[in-house]
């Protein structure tokens, strides 16, 4: 297919998709619509004791807000169960009581007692507040039956980052008619205009056996910092200091098998967080310790670039909002589940700042960041972002400087305008720098509750020796509606040197065109709930001319039901022009090539899941076809078992049976996970990974204690085991342990 022909198609593409997009009548699948703004005087009262029941005087003379409505599965229509919401403040807090009757208590759904883990299968109450109720930015706070917390920031109105982490507090309670959820969200948690007396606020419940959400205020079963209430009357907010002292000290042990070296270490922390003003933070970090953080999934690489892995740092991601650019990246998809199936390294493709490539080397191991500062926040209309990283120096790596600075400016209703700049490489000795500029538009009250956003980018690195081609732009514009129509398109190129060396790249020197389309229905049935069908596309083209990759699928029927079970079935199809031999497998000198050339190959995929609200779950997928020169099966399956709350069980495995002329193999990934849950502060958690690829099984069990919010305790231990000789006897290679406590003192 010529270059030409393929724009020619993906305008096709985009002309039904506008026409598609500008008939709001099929989109409106909603009982009706929901166009007033809600709002409530909110007014002040003394602390609560957080016990999960609202019996202080002041819960009684508290606001109330009991005009509910169905989200999902029927919007705007009656909610099967009543609930009311109470809140108020004081100088230091803002305090929110949920009700939630419920007739039938013995069907309520609170497996997770684990704090720090996702209940999305559990019954839960959850507030949204935006404090500069700009439509724009705001926090999720989420409390199940057994008042484990889950918090999350908004950026750029509908990005969800559900890595980030506040400090606050919430209690709850069940009982004979329903349960209670109470919270208490400091102000020094949450950035805030202290010359506002309007925050946007929305509260949402779901009904986990019925999978019924149930919402205060709500456009296209959406609730977001621009679709949500106000509430009007907070002054004189205290901050106290303004200032997080965070101490910490971790004592690591670690062994080499293969060299017999032990290492004993004492790293003592320092994290300092002032708030400079209510809206603008500043951050130190002094010798910053990663041994308790999570560790990574693994993944099995087929194609010929590189995988993305999410960041899981704690310092990166405080703020990480203010620094994101041009919405590059994230599962912007539309999906039943919302997720896009276009590959993710592509997605991330030509994003500018990706901070995992700081303090980690290009193996992933840990690299020493002797200090690090950074000022994040809101000035008036101004989003604000700095970040300055001392990095020490490893292999033969000097120690080096690193500086990623962000401006943005609000503007029109919901959009905005900004810059960024990079400047530095912890991965070499090069100089190397970049800047660029974003516009990000979003529009979210059009007709039919529709929500329409776009952006357009230009970007050009500076690396040293470098002097041409060094540029990246791209634009987009995507209608994320959750019922009705939705879709998008856009295009990216990526210049042949264009090196971001703080940012991803997976590949460079292409034109990467994409194009998603979809419709969703709520079924509204006593059996099936949702049922989806869509079309995804990505084209990429080398700038030079000629394809160099192509995947189109057709999400043939996608079904959800009542209780959250799943099924699909798709059909891939996949172009790939090889212009060098492409190593596909290499294990002990055991290659398989792919020669050059151009290959077309299709390949079919159905999978079925149950949901994991229940004790048992399982799911399992196949996809068969054409693959290359050759044929591929991939097999996948899970299973979850939770026999209580204190236990939770999970295996999956996944194997890839790749046939070409050139060679056989398989790949292989199994994982096992395993929870013993003690109390909702005390956990025991291990995970054991296998790939035959590396032929490596690896180890990391975690014991975490979190008395309360700001205050842990870990110890983590991490073993690797490897059959090198591939005769099924696994030899130990590295461990480490670590011991780790920390403790936030707030003044």
């Amino acid at each position: 297919m010529s270059t030409k022909a393929s724009l020619s198609t993906f305008e096709l593409y985009s002309g039904a998709l506008l026409l598609g997009l500008c008939a709001p009548a099929l989109a409106q699948d909603s009982l009706t619509m929901q166009t007033d703004t809600k709002s409530v005087e909110i007014g002040r009262g003394n602390a609560p004791t957080l016990d999960g029941i609202l019996d202080e005087a002041d819960w009684a003379s508290a606001t109330v807000v009991e005009d509910f409505h169905q989200v999902e599965p029927l919007e705007y229509s009656e909610p099967t169960e009543d609930m009311s919401v109470r809140i108020y403040y004081d100088e230091n807090a803002l305090y929110i009581g949920a009700r939630m009757l419920d007739t039938r208590v013995d069907r309520l759904r609170a497996n997770v007692l684990r704090q720090g883990a996702q209940f999305w299968g559990d019954d839960y109450f959850s507030v949204v507040i935006a404090p500069f109720n700009d439509k724009r930015n705001g926090y999720r706070f989420q409390l199940n039956p057994n008042g484990i917390r889950m918090e999350m920031l908004f950026y750029d109105v509908s990005g969800q980052d559900w890595d980030w982490n506040g400090i606050w507090q919430g209690a709850a309670s069940v009982d004979d008619e329903g349960w209670t959820a109470e919270i208490a969200i400091p102000f020094n948690t949450v950035s805030f205009n202290p010359n506002n007396e309007t925050w946007g606020i929305n509260f949402q419940r779901d009904l986990s056996r019925l999978n019924e959400s149930i919402g205060w205020v709500s456009r296209n079963a959406s609730l977001d910092p621009s679709i949500s209430g106000e509430a009007i009357g907070f002054e004189n907010l205290e901050l106290g200091a303004g200032l997080d002292v965070v101490p910490s000290v971790a004592l690591i042990q670690r062994r080499s098998f293969d060299s017999g070296r032990d290492q004993s270490d004492v790293e003592p922390q320092l994290d300092v967080f002032y708030r400079l003003t209510p809206s603008l933070n500043a951050s130190l970090t002094l010798n910053t310790d990663f041994s308790a953080t999570e560790v990574d999934d693994r993944q099995v690489n087929l194609t010929r670039f590189g995988l993305f892995f999410p960041e899981k740092r704690t310092f990166f991601l405080r703020d990480a909002d203010l620094f994101r650019f041009a919405r590059i990246g994230g599962r912007l998809g539309f999906g039943i589940s919302g997720e896009s199936l276009l590959s993710q390294p592509d997605l991330e493709n030509g994003r500018p700042f990706f901070s995992r490539r700081i303090g980690l080397g290009a193996t992933g191991l840990p690299v020493d960041l002797e200090a690090g500062g950074k000022i994040a926040g809101r000035v008036g209309r101004w989003n604000v972002g700095a970040l300055a990283i001392r990095q020490g120096e490893f292999e033969d790596i000097e120690a080096s400087d690193i500086f990623v600075g962000r401006v943005s400016a609000n503007v029109l209703e919901g959009s905005s305008v900004g810059m960024i700049f990079t400047d530095g490489d912890p991965r070499s000795n090069q100089d190397n720098s970049l800047i660029g500029a974003d516009f990000q538009y979003t529009n979210t009250r059009l007709p039919g509750n529709r929500v329409l956003q776009g952006e357009a980018w230009y970007q050009e690195s500076d690396t040293e020796g470098i002097d041409s081609d060094q540029a990246a732009y791209g634009f987009r514009l995507r209608s994320p509606n959750v019922v009705g129509w939705r879709g998008g398109f856009g295009v990216k190129q990526i210049e042949e040197n264009f090196f971001p060396a703080l940012g991803f790249v997976n590949r460079a020197g292409i034109r990467d065109h994409v194009f998603e389309v979809g419709y969703a229905r709520r079924l509204g049935g006593d059996f099936l709930q949702t049922m989806f069908t869509g079309l995804d596309a990505e084209r990429i083209d080398l700038i030079g001319g000629g394809l160099q990759s192509e995947v189109i699928t057709l999400r043939a029927l996608s079904v959800e039901s009542i209780v959250g079970d799943t099924a699909h079935l798709r059909v891939h199809s996949s172009k790939e022009n090889l212009s060098e031999p492409f190593v596909i497998w290499d294990k002990n000198g055991d290659q398989v090539v792919v020669p050059p050339g151009a290959y077309s190959f299709d390949e079919a995929e159905f999978s079925i899941a149950s949901g994991n609200r229940r004790n048992f779950w399982a799911e399992i997928s196949y996809r068969a076809g054409d693959f290359y020169n050759g044929e591929r099966e991939n097999i996948g399956a899970g299973i979850g078992w939770r026999p209580s709350n204190h236990f939770v069980f999970t295996m999956s495995y996944d194997a890839n049976d790749v046939q070409l002329p050139s060679g056989d193999f398989i790949s292989r990934l199994a994982r096992l996970r395993a929870e013993v849950v003690f109390s909702a502060t005390f956990s025991w958690s291990t995970l054991i990974q296998y790939d035959n690829v590396t032929e490596t099984v690896g180890l990391n069990t975690r014991f975490h204690w979190i008395p309360e919010a700001g205050r842990e305790a870990f110890i983590v231990l991490n073993h690797n085991l490897q059959d090198l000789d591939l005769d099924n006897r696994f030899k130990s290679t590295l461990a480490d342990l670590a011991i780790k406590f920390n403790y936030t003192f707030r003044f």
